[in-house]
């Protein structure tokens, strides 16, 4: 009886998991392989977290953000950030009505729903520092007035890491409001003679080939129901000790900040809902630890030079710390 009653009381999350499916099959129509990469975004989606997508040019950076966006029924924009890009050209800025003799503010193309912001480190210090309180707390302050973002809000950034000519390295500060840090990587040889196959075949533009599988009601739904996903107090625990064990690491000259550990209760709680399951697992904390971890973390100048990675010391701390059972 006991169970019976359990049983009754667990979220319902059929109808997202069918909307997350729903999704998938409209992104896979265009997307070769990179399952991870979606599985990643569309956890942040419902998260309400920011994302930045690492890789070389080509590798389905920007195509997959308007793929998502088009399968959304919200508002999307994209910024091409560039050295010569001011805040207002981001934010927007106060034009003199003659009607009225009034300032009026003409809202920029942050003002949206899913926001790409493209090779986001072309883009000078001033520029990035524009977007610290949009990210963070969804608002555009301007003239003494609050301006708020409407929900849902997501920002996915682009970033090429190999180019240095030309690019500004993001500040701390703004890589720690991204949810997520996405590597992308070449595709294997199956995947990249299914990428030409299907271009040869091509006979309608890519984006004519998606279409709306979600509204924003049920996005904001959604992530609504996310709140409600049990973690048990062991697990926070585990997530806590996953944090304290990069400051205190000897191959971190930076450790994750308490907001790395509020990313990784958000986000794994919106994996686990995706994957169907109220309730999250260690394996969900492991799956987005290092996502959520490597652009927090900064590796010793002597690590570096020996060429271990963030993503190494992430992975190893992971097989570290005891997982709880």
């Amino acid at each position: 009886m006991e169970n019976e009653i359990q049983f009754n009381s667990r979220l319902d999350l059929t109808e997202l998991q069918e909307s997350v499916q729903q999704i998938k099959a409209e992104l896979s129509k265009v997307i070769v392989g990179q399952k991870h990469l979606v599985n990643l975004i569309l956890t942040a989606l419902f998260a309400e977290g920011h994302v930045l997508l690492e890789g070389a040019p080509g590798v389905a950076k920007t195509i997959t953000a308007k793929l998502l966006a088009k399968t959304l029924e919200i508002d999307f924009s994209r910024i091409q950030f560039t050295p010569d890009l001011m805040p207002s050209d981001v934010l927007g800025t106060s034009i003199f009505n003659l009607k009225n003799s009034e300032f009026e503010f003409k809202k920029g193309p942050i003002f949206s729903n899913i926001v790409l912001a493209d090779e986001i480190n072309r883009a000078p210090a001033k520029t990035q520092a524009a977007l610290f309180e949009v990210m963070e707390e969804r608002q555009v302050t301007m003239d003494g007035n609050k301006y708020k973002l409407e929900a849902p809000y997501i920002i996915i950034a682009t970033q090429n890491p190999i180019e240095q000519e030309g690019t500004y390295r993001l500040p701390e500060a703004q890589l720690d409001r991204f949810l997520f840090k996405i590597t992308i990587d070449y595709p294997n040889l199956d995947e990249e003679i299914e990428i030409i196959t299907r271009e040869h075949q091509l006979t309608m533009p890519k984006l004519d080939q998606v279409v709306t599988a979600l509204s924003k009601e049920k996005i904001i739904a959604y992530q609504g129901l996310i709140s409600k996903i049990i973690v048990e107090p062991h697990l926070i625990n585990y997530i806590a000790s996953i944090t304290l064990n990069t400051r205190n690491n000897p191959f971190l000259y930076l450790g994750a900040s308490p907001r790395a550990s509020i990313a990784l209760l958000k986000a794994s709680k919106a994996f686990a809902a995706i994957n169907g399951r109220d309730f999250v697992t260690p394996e969900d904390i492991k799956q987005i630890a290092v996502p959520v971890l490597q652009h927090r973390v900064i590796i010793t100048p002597e690590r570096e030079m020996e060429g271990i990675t963030t993503t190494q010391v992430i992975t190893d701390i992971l097989q570290t710390v005891e997982i709880p059972k």
